[in-house]
């Protein structure tokens, strides 16, 4: 198999996580999900839950822009001592040099945080796009979650923060079909899209040019 590297980008209930999740112990790959939460936890010393707020999230726009004078002194011209604040872009950044350093280990699977843009002119990466259908989406958050819960409204806005997430911090369309080798509907089935997916890394010609 040419490919050395898998990155899922997937909606939120589509079970893409999960199906990540399959393939990396078919194939006996580290699996870069949850675990960069910790890395990036270790390095930053800050604690998981903060890392996991900032997680696939975009800072609000006031925050952005206000970002750029916290080195600046009141009267807006003196120089004062950078602010090194843990925030949304801190946390992009950790993430992607924590994407680039697993592609060079290699073998693994690299879930979201825009890994298929950080690695998209890499030809030994697959990059494979997870989507299901609304209903299937809604009820399954529904049973992760529980009632008495907005579960269309959270799907929605989460859905919205990844794309975000991948215009900000890399200028391209989240379901841009050029960024990827293969977009597939779950349907609810991990283990038979699971098997689909590494069917379709073995089927691609050594010589076969990436769309």
């Amino acid at each position: 198999m040419k490919y050395r590297v898998l990155t899922v980008a997937r909606e939120y209930g589509s079970g893409g996580g999960e199906i990540a999740a399959v393939i990396a112990n078919e194939l006996g790959w580290r699996l870069v999900d949850k675990d960069l939460i910790t890395d990036i936890s270790h390095v930053e010393k800050v604690p998981p839950s903060e890392v996991e707020a900032f997680d696939e999230k975009v800072d609000p726009w006031i925050h952005r822009i206000t970002r750029s004078v916290w080195g600046v002194g009141a009267d807006g011209i003196s120089p004062v001592a950078p602010v090194d604040m843990f925030d949304a872009q801190k946390t992009a950044a950790m993430a992607k040099r924590t994407i680039h350093e697993a592609y060079k280990m290699g073998q693994c699977v690299i879930v979201g945080r825009g890994s298929q843009c950080v690695l998209r002119n890499k030809e030994d990466v697959f990059h494979v796009f997870v989507y299901a259908n609304w209903e299937e989406r809604v009820r399954k958050i529904r049973e992760r979650k529980g009632p008495g819960k907005d579960i269309e409204g959270m799907i929605r806005s989460i859905d919205a923060e990844r794309s975000e997430y991948v215009r900000l911090h890399y200028r391209q369309n989240w379901l841009n079909p050029y960024l990827y080798d293969m977009m597939i509907n779950s349907k609810g089935q991990n283990e038979q899209v699971a098997r689909l997916i590494i069917g379709a890394m073995k089927m691609v010609p050594e010589s076969a040019p990436k769309a």
